[in-house]
């Protein structure tokens, strides 16, 4: 199953609205002020998941009026961010493809929260990704092929998560064999896709690899 969480950082309007209108979600999720972007263009959320500590109140008070009955209420002093309550509640619902919108922005703290969550996902053998204008954001600890003619932005960079990661990297400008990552390094950024189709395949660890556009 496909399903879309809406968060509360930044949203492109036009990006956003193209995206579900031609993604096919089967179901929607309003992480507590990605309610207010939703409630602006008229678009209504399966479930409503937050603490409802920033979202506008008409927008709360319009989809309860639509009868809307799958709202999580959520204590404002908790361990878990909305965002991954929503998250946790799709995986639970038996979400497998999980598209994240409004998770990146000015709060850097929220933005790499977010980053984190998509392990969790991985975790679960699930694939999670972070979407905004510019980037593509996915964790990986296996094997992840990109096609050229569908890549999200023109350069792809790799991340380790942690230290002492084993990587592969095929079809790429800047190929690498069973590379060990040791951290605290730029060497994965930006490289580029040269083949029809690029492989990257982890050997050992983690990756954040993210798509991007200038």
């Amino acid at each position: 199953m496909k399903y879309l969480i809406v968060c509360g950082g930044e949203i492109d309007g036009d990006f956003a609205e193209r995206l579900i209108m031609s993604s096919g979600f089967e179901v929607i999720i309003a992480a507590d002020r990605g309610m207010d972007f939703l409630y602006e263009h008229k678009i209504t959320p399966d479930i409503i998941v937050g603490d409802f500590d920033s979202v506008k109140n008409e927008a709360l008070s319009y989809f309860k009026e639509k009868g809307m009955s799958d709202i999580h209420v959520l204590n404002p002093e908790k361990d878990d961010t909305d965002s991954e309550c929503a998250l946790q509640i799709a995986l639970d619902h038996g979400a497998d493809h999980i598209i994240i919108i409004g998770a990146t922005g000015t709060r850097i703290d929220h933005v790499l929260g977010n980053i984190s969550l998509l392990g969790k996902a991985m975790s679960e053998g699930k694939m999670a990704e972070l979407l905004d204008t510019h980037n593509r954001i996915r964790m990986i600890d296996n094997e992840l092929e990109i096609e050229k003619n569908k890549q999200y932005g023109k350069y792809v960079s790799i991340i380790p998560v942690c230290k002492n990661n084993k990587i592969t990297l095929e079809g790429f400008k800047y190929p690498l064999k069973d590379y060990t990552f040791e951290g605290f390094n730029t060497l994965g950024i930006s490289n580029e896709i040269v083949d029809d189709i690029a492989k990257i395949t982890v050997n050992e660890g983690q990756y954040i690899v993210i798509e991007s556009k200038d």
